[in-house]
């Protein structure tokens, strides 16, 4: 059995999240997703949206998901050492090296490896623009000419 291991925050699921997670769990058995924890999310993007234990449960009711874990707030290969993945799926926008991660993991005893995967062809449904969009959408007459 392969198990795949996919990361993020997952603040406001939009379609993206689910192409990435489809595409990860092709890539083998099980796929397993790390939710970051809030205080990662604020140090890592910003402040979330919804709580970590309702992302943890909405990510996992997600059809290509099998489990979903919240992440370590301290040391973020505690929970691949844990789930002892055999790939590591990484977003196209992910900040990693995956030749780094690839080394950590080794050297701490889970030879996984890490696979970056492609954008979703629909790139500007992302949490940070439809964000911006409500916020565009909500503003008022009167607050424009402000």
């Amino acid at each position: 059995m392969v198990r795949v291991m996919a990361t993020g925050v997952f603040d406001l699921l939009h379609p993206g999240h689910v192409f990435f997670l489809t595409e990860a769990r092709k890539l083998g058995d099980e796929l397993v997703v790390v939710v970051a924890r809030d205080q990662t999310a604020r140090r890592l993007k910003h402040e979330p949206y919804v709580p970590e234990h309702l992302r943890r449960e909405m990510v996992e009711s997600l059809k290509p998901v099998d489990r979903a874990v919240l992440g370590s707030a301290t040391d973020i290969y505690e929970t691949v050492v844990r789930e002892k993945p055999d790939i590591i799926a990484l977003g196209y926008n992910q900040h990693w090296n995956e030749r780094e991660v690839e080394g950590e993991c080794a050297r701490r005893g889970v030879p996984a490896k890490v696979v970056r995967l492609g954008a979703y062809p629909h790139n500007d449904i992302a949490t940070r623009k439809i964000v911006e969009r409500i916020l565009e959408r909500t503003k008022s007459p009167t607050q424009e000419a402000r």
